[in-house]
């Protein structure tokens, strides 16, 4: 058995090439291993090592795209072989399998030079264990990674053991987390991804494993490895997401206030704070049903309404409609035995199997996560998305739903595929259905909204995998309501977007527990307009009021700024939709020519053209470092000179945020919500911008 801790790499019996490499009509080189045989390309977007395994499983389309195989050469020895093609050359070693990849007469990637007193290489350049493949790159003495989807803790990968395994994470504390992907990428110019929907683990740097070397481990019987190219992160991404796929740009509508609450008991409480949203004149687009809102806990989930609390729910649609509320409802892909909606997909095989009795699988949950805090949810059946007729079932059962007025879906869990004797209709079971689970049911969510949405197909998915950012968008799931909650938030939303996804949004204030902190709130506000979407959630009240007073006036300003900046974002949207790049951008990926500023984590650029620092802390200290060149304070208009770091003592209701010399901020009307906007939001020309125009708040 692979021991993940402390391998012992003595035991790992490597890849060796053991004939003669053959040129395919396809560009492709055919090269026979010990292992199997494995094809290796050059493409335009790097290299790529596949096994014929990969051609016979499922895939679940994943890649929207292929990448295109450069016409190649080869030339080989009983040692060697080498492969060129443009102005690329792959040299490659065959006892063990090594390599050194070159661009341009440039090393780009090669096999890490960690020796052995016997064997060449210590840790495997290649090989195959029980558990999956192993492959490792070389990693500079000073060179960081990023990627590897949503992390909490910092944004350099290096050093750390990573598990790309989606988890019900319970919060931001520690390495598991509820969004992953197999992709990360190196400011030196390469980046790798793994295409496979099976767990993958990396040691980037990892000294348990090798400091010098970056090893991946594939818990799985395919191979397909990418080796991308690119001169910074920016590009990396860009040719990340056009193999995955990038996202189409949200409503408009999506850009405001999300209010929601775990939860609102009944209908008076839901109506009350909507017109105390509108009394006191708080902006805001959508108010949120979470799940016991307006589902029986005990029957869920089924696409009803809770009988004993909503006898009419088209009226309660109605009346939040009159007051220009969006609605978002909850849901997750689980059926309650108690339904009896459980039987009939049962019957017709659209749950998943137990393997050991062919029955629908019968999902428990760990009641020590929910105590006296969150209600014990019912054994469940998990819905079975391989299966066409469930999908379809799935995707057409939303129709009612949107009928009715609903405009988003909060698409929460996804995570219970845990065990291997969970069987899917196509085969596939356990480890290799887990994480690709949480891609079907976001795809399937999301083509129900783009069918029956009136307003515009959007959704928040807590769960993602590799290709999930093409269904926008997704929130950070259950932080703690204290200051390390915000801050890991934030990183898991720079590190989510450094691993190709745009979109991002946290639960503002926290989830757990109702701390009542005035400054937590105030300060996690004013972070979250400088997100994609901001969202106020938690357990307990989460409107402004419910706060300090100057907590209230201070997030209330904040959100009137988000309002304001509505064009800036929209526009930043659409540029992300079609780069890959998210809205919200870590040091190293605004900046990857001055290092300096990539150790600074917790600040980030919002688009192009704002530079934003958060307060983390109750004493409002902030220390922020401004890249070379002139920058203007946002938005009261001091100068500063870059390359500068700064130490700010802010009021309650300041932010610290600076733009670029020579950039403008196009400023949009201070409105309730965006029923309210006027002008042409798709060309902003025509708007006031700062700093010509002062923003009135």
């Amino acid at each position: 058995m692979f021991e993940l801790s402390t391998p012992d790499w003595n035991s790992v019996a490597q890849t060796e090439i053991t004939g003669k490499c053959q040129l395919l009509p396809s560009g492709k080189v055919l090269i026979p291993t010990n292992h199997g045989e494995l094809t290796l390309s050059i493409t335009e977007m790097g290299v790529r090592i596949q096994n014929e395994h990969q051609f016979t499983v499922n895939d679940y389309g994943i890649l929207v795209n292929q990448p295109s195989v450069f016409a190649a050469s080869i030339t080989s020895s009983s040692t060697h072989t080498q492969i060129i093609a443009q102005n690329h050359s792959i040299d490659i070693q065959h006892r063990p399998f090594a390599f050194e990849w070159k661009k341009s007469g440039e090393i780009k990637q090669k096999t890490p030079n960690d020796g052995h007193f016997v064997r060449q290489f210590r840790l495997p350049p290649m090989a195959k264990t029980p558990q999956g493949w192993l492959f490792s790159v070389d990693l500079g003495a000073e060179e960081a990674v990023y990627g590897l989807g949503e992390k909490w803790s910092g944004l350099n990968k290096r050093g750390q053991l990573i598990r790309s395994y989606n988890h019900d994470a319970l919060g931001v504390n520690a390495e598991i987390s509820y969004k992953n992907t197999p992709f990360a990428w190196s400011p030196k110019g390469w980046g790798l991804f793994v295409h496979t929907p099976s767990p993958v683990t990396h040691a980037v740097g990892y000294a348990a494993w090798s400091q010098r070397g970056y090893c991946v481990l594939i818990e799985d019987q395919a191979l397909d490895i990418f080796l991308l190219d690119g001169e910074n992160g920016a590009q990396i991404i860009e040719q990340y997401t056009h193999l995955t796929g990038r996202s189409p740009v949200p409503p408009l509508w999506s850009l405001g206030l999300i209010l929601s609450k775990a939860y609102y008991k009944d209908v008076p409480e839901l109506l009350a704070t909507a017109k105390a949203v509108r009394d006191n004149h708080l902006p805001c687009d959508v108010i949120t049903l979470d799940g016991r809102a307006w589902q029986d806990t005990d029957t869920r989930f089924a696409f009803e309404w809770d009988p004993k609390r909503f006898d009419n729910p088209a009226a309660v649609i109605e009346a939040l409609k009159e007051q220009n509320f969006k609605v978002c409802i909850w849901e997750y892909p689980l059926v309650s035995v108690q339904n009896k909606l459980f039987d009939e997909m049962a019957r017709k095989g659209w749950l998943l199997k137990d393997k050991r009795t062919g029955e629908a699988y019968r999902y428990q949950w760990d009641m020590s996560a929910f105590a006296e805090v969150l209600t014990p949810l019912p054994e469940s059946g998990i819905v079975d998305f391989t299966h066409p007729e469930a999908y379809q079932f799935w995707l057409t059962s939303h129709k009612p739903l949107f009928d009715l007025g609903v405009d988003m879906i909060k698409a929460d869990f996804g995570e219970q595929v845990e065990d291997d004797n969970m069987l899917a209709h196509n085969g596939d079971s356990g480890n290799r259905l887990h994480n690709v689970y949480s891609l079907l049911y976001n795809r399937c969510v999301y083509e129900a909204a783009e069918k029956y949405s009136k307003t515009g197909p959007f959704l928040f998915s807590r769960s993602a995998w590799t290709g999930s950012q093409r269904f926008p968008s997704q929130w950070g799931g259950d932080p703690q309501a204290d200051w390390g909650g915000l801050i890991g938030s934030i990183r898991g939303a720079l590190s989510w977007g450094m691993s190709g996804a745009p979109f991002f949004a946290t639960d503002v204030g926290g989830f757990y527990k109702d701390t009542r902190d005035s400054i937590l709130f105030a300060r996690w506000t004013q972070a979250a307009v400088f997100s994609a979407h901001i969202r106020l959630h938690g357990i307990g009240q989460r409107e402004p009021w419910s706060y300090a007073t100057d907590a209230e006036n201070a997030a209330n300003k904040a959100i009137i700024l988000r309002y304001q900046l509505m064009p800036y974002i929209y526009n930043t949207m659409k540029q992300s939709s079609k780069s890959g790049l998210p809205v919200m951008r870590a040091m190293a990926l605004a900046f990857p020519d001055q290092r300096l500023a990539h150790s600074f984590e917790l600040q980030f650029m919002f688009g192009d053209s704002l530079l934003v620092a958060p307060c983390t802390n109750p004493e409002g200290r902030v220390t922020v470092y401004l890249p070379q060149g002139n920058w203007t304070r946002f938005p009261n208009k001091q100068k500063y000179a870059g390359h500068q770091l700064l130490e700010l003592t802010l009021e309650l209701d300041e932010i610290a945020v600076f733009v670029p010399e020579h950039h403008s901020i196009p400023i949009g009307a201070s409105v309730e919500n965006v029923e309210m906007l006027t002008g042409d939001y798709e060309h902003t020309d025509n708007l006031p911008h700062w700093p010509d125009h002062d923003i009135n708040q």
